[in-house]
């Protein structure tokens, strides 16, 4: 697709633009999976960090709570009543975000997806554009993207088919 959302046509006749053509949405694709693998590493890393370090922060406020020099102040006790489950409600959140999102899976998948298209890249830059089949390469970058697609949902929202209306 172009940049307006129109379908490219592949070129007719000349076996050297078909080449490019293909090289190009090869191009375009790897992109696109090494920027999204970026996001999705920067999302894991954070909740992962996020976790651990509120996790120690909320045993340890809960922890310091029992002090007696906490217990003797009401403003101090106060504190720590409200502030103990806000962090832990905090963790919480974190944690449903690091399971509904499930960036770290989709981090993996994206740099396995991006190496996989890049293999196949290379191997279309050292295949000369007389012997290229354009179409048959491009129906296999679907089936690539397709897949991984699939997998994606399947990460996010659990492997069930769509019901079947008989």
């Amino acid at each position: 697709m172009d940049k307006e959302g129109q379908v490219e046509a592949l070129p007719n006749g000349d076996p050297a633009q078909a080449r490019q053509f293909v090289l190009q949405r090869y191009k375009e694709s790897i992109e696109f999976y090494w920027r999204s693998s970026h996001r999705n590493k920067i999302g894991y890393k954070t909740t992962r960090y996020l976790t651990v370090v509120l996790g120690s922060i909320v045993t340890l406020i809960s922890s310091l709570s029992a002090a007696e020099f906490i217990k003797s102040s009401p403003a101090w006790a106060l504190s720590f009543s409200v502030l103990t489950p806000v962090l832990a409600a905090t963790l919480a959140i974190v944690g449903g975000f690091s399971q509904a999102f499930q960036w770290g899976p989709t981090w993996r998948e994206m740099v396995l997806t991006a190496e996989e298209l890049t293999r196949e890249r290379d191997r279309i830059n050292l295949t000369s554009a007389e012997r290229l089949d354009a179409v048959k390469e491009l129906t296999l970058l679907d089936d690539l993207l397709l897949r991984e697609t699939r997998g994606f949902f399947e990460r996010v929202f659990g492997g069930s088919e769509p019901t079947k209306k008989d």
